[in-house]
């Protein structure tokens, strides 16, 4: 049986720790090396004896460690994701302590609240944060409800006295139709018949969602970097424990990325994802 350990080591010299990155381009990469870092603890086959030891160093002072002071608020990534348990981010990005300002809630969906918190650390942590992520995951259990509503509306009847969960259920429905009617133009009426349309669906909505959510982001921050922050997006596979995220004209479908910008790109955004070895072997006859 393989085992692994992952050790957070602080020293009393900091220099162990790594800096943080100084501009969007460079967090964009350190969080997709982040990635498959975690992912290749897993995966990779070695033939050494006894565990394998991933040491993350931690610089002192993020835990309050450096002259007793409170530490500073220093992340340099905000990452919207979904409650599920079974998404760890500051794992899966093999990220410690303030280095990620993370913000969940099921379905990672923008309401209110979640655009507050997103604003505040826009608005207050300048100095160090360079890039905004949304990440949606596999297996959604938010977009899988919305999804489940699509398919038999009657199932809605049961949401009525539970605002809170409507009121995600209701986020998500824009989403979901749009995908279910760009499923069945591109290969026709039948395909809600097909044994895994459901499961399709699912996985085509949560990226889907996760995409619009960032290029919402985006926009609202400004069409160009304010302050040098970026948004991406990203879909966490739980199997693979990788992340995912097709792109137009490009044969690489993992790690984090931009949104499409503007309608034209959403709809070769979608093509793109009809096309994702992902989506056909589930649609596979």
């Amino acid at each position: 049986m393989k085992i692994v350990e992952i050790t957070y080591r602080y020293e009393d010299d900091a220099g162990a720790a790594r800096e943080r990155p100084t501009d969007a381009e460079a967090a964009l990469q350190r969080m997709n090396d982040g990635n498959r870092a975690f992912a290749e603890l897993f995966n990779s086959q070695n033939n050494q004896v006894g565990p394998e030891r991933h040491v993350l160093h931690i610089d002192p002072s993020d835990l309050g460690l450096a002259d007793g002071a409170e530490p500073r608020q220093l992340p340099f990534a905000a990452v919207l994701g979904c409650s599920d348990a079974r998404v760890p981010i500051g794992h899966i990005f093999n990220e410690g302590p303030n280095e990620l300002f993370v913000v969940r809630v099921a379905g990672n969906t923008l309401g209110s609240d979640v655009r507050g918190s997103l604003n505040y650390a826009l608005e207050h942590l300048g100095e160090s944060l360079k890039l905004v992520v949304v990440l949606g995951h596999s297996g959604c259990g938010a977009v899988t409800a919305a999804v489940d509503v699509f398919l038999d509306p009657t199932g809605y009847l049961s949401l009525v006295s539970k605002h809170s969960v409507r009121m995600l259920v209701d986020r998500l429905q824009v989403v979901v139709h749009a995908t279910a009617r760009h499923l069945e133009a591109a290969f026709g009426p039948n395909i809600t018949q097909h044994p895994r349309y459901r499961e399709a669906l699912i996985e085509l909505s949560v990226v889907t969602n996760a995409a619009l959510a960032a290029h919402t982001l985006q926009r609202e921050i400004g069409s160009g970097e304010i302050d040098g922050v970026r948004v991406v997006y990203g879909v966490y596979l739980l199997k693979e424990r990788t992340v995912w995220a097709p792109r137009c004209s490009s044969n690489n479908v993992g790690g984090l990325v931009a949104p499409p910008t503007d309608a034209e790109a959403f709809i070769e955004f979608s093509n793109t994802l009809l096309q994702s070895q992902r989506i056909t072997a589930l649609l596979a006859t």
